[in-house]
């Protein structure tokens, strides 16, 4: 999903994104289920994308007014196509405003790409109404060989100067947010989940997968020629990081870090 309007995040296609919609949407589903509910009346998907995690979310509380935001307006277009029984808007996190409280936000897979967490996290429970939650999921994968992976070769190739800084390094443990947010909140449950997807299509498949999300970034900053080379380097070094069974499948490990932060009474 896309968080910002920035030329490097703004170009999200959500036709590339969904090729893999089961393995994406299943972790929000792992996430919702921790969510308390009861007498949800309004939700909202910051980063909907186009639309799959929304669509988890109004099954969690059915009833309730749901509605999404996303800053690429692809993704919103996909969403209001998939679920036009709701409200979807072109809006940028980091200058969304609440109307009124919600009882439940849910951050899917966007805040990866927010900076500032310490002030981020805390303002959007502060838009919780009284026993409402803030549920996140973040990928937290930049160890793993095909986020090293993407470093390198934007670092050692001849577009070098034209990647640089553009890798995703903020991140933070499970014990910050937990001291961030739990002075704020009656209860805050955070945990780690490491999936295993297996792909069809060998290192091809893990190429695409990451062209629909942290890989975009990369190459929304080069020219057709450069973007061939880059993923021809990239492919290379995951053919060899992630080895294939005899009937061409992957198992792509994938950790992820999920927060329910619920808010006491005001």
């Amino acid at each position: 999903m896309s968080a910002t309007g920035t030329p490097k995040q703004a170009d999200w296609h959500a036709q590339q994104y969904m090729l893999f919609e089961n393995e994406r949407t299943r972790p929000v589903r792992d996430l919702l289920a921790a969510v308390p509910v009861d007498g949800a009346r309004r939700a909202i998907d910051l980063g909907c994308g186009p639309g799959n995690s929304t669509e988890v979310l109004a099954a969690r509380l059915p009833g309730a007014a749901v509605s999404g935001i996303d800053s690429s307006a692809d993704m919103i277009a996909a969403a209001r196509e998939r679920l036009p029984q709701f409200s979807f808007e072109v809006i940028d996190i980091a200058t969304w405003s609440a109307r009124e409280p919600y009882d439940v936000i849910l951050a899917n897979a966007v805040l990866q790409w927010v900076p500032d967490h310490e002030r981020v996290l805390p303002a959007l429970v502060d838009k919780l109404a009284a026993g409402g939650s803030l549920a996140v999921q973040m990928p937290d994968n930049l160890d793993e060989p095909a986020h090293r992976l993407q470093r390198e070769v934007a670092a050692n190739g001849p577009w070098a100067a034209k990647l640089k800084g553009v890798e995703r390094t903020m991140r933070h443990r499970a014990e910050w947010y937990y001291a961030l947010l739990k002075p704020l909140c009656a209860r805050v449950d955070v945990w780690r989940t490491v999936y295993h997807h297996p792909l069809a299509g060998g290192a091809d498949a893990v190429v695409e997968w990451f062209k629909g999300s942290a890989l975009r970034p990369f190459l929304a900053a080069l020219d057709a020629a450069e973007r061939d080379a880059f993923l021809q380097r990239y492919r290379d070094g995951i053919a060899h990081a992630y080895p294939a069974f005899d009937d061409g499948t992957v198992l792509l490990p994938f950790p992820r870090l999920f927060i329910v932060a619920t808010r006491g009474e005001r």
